[in-house]
């Protein structure tokens, strides 16, 4: 599975309006006990993939990001 293919997996799990933590992507591409640190910068290519795109929109505690950067969320556009 690919790190844009696991964001947008989780974000249909998701009721709409809601969002995703990034870490969750690394946690579903690493699996049950896996590094899912060592996954982090492969989600985080994902994200700015998807972003410019137009599939995914980035938050941090409810304002808008423009481009990622520090803590964010994930929500579809």
């Amino acid at each position: 599975m690919t790190a844009e293919a696991a964001i947008l997996a989780l974000l249909e799990e998701r009721a709409p309006g809601r969002t995703i933590c990034p870490t969750e992507a690394a946690k579903a591409l690493a699996g049950a006990g896996g590094d899912w640190r060592a996954r982090m910068n492969e989600v985080h290519i994902g994200v700015d993939t998807l972003l410019e795109a137009g599939e995914i929109a980035l938050s941090w505690k409810g304002e808008p990001l423009g481009q990622r950067r520090g803590a964010y969320r994930i929500a579809r556009r």
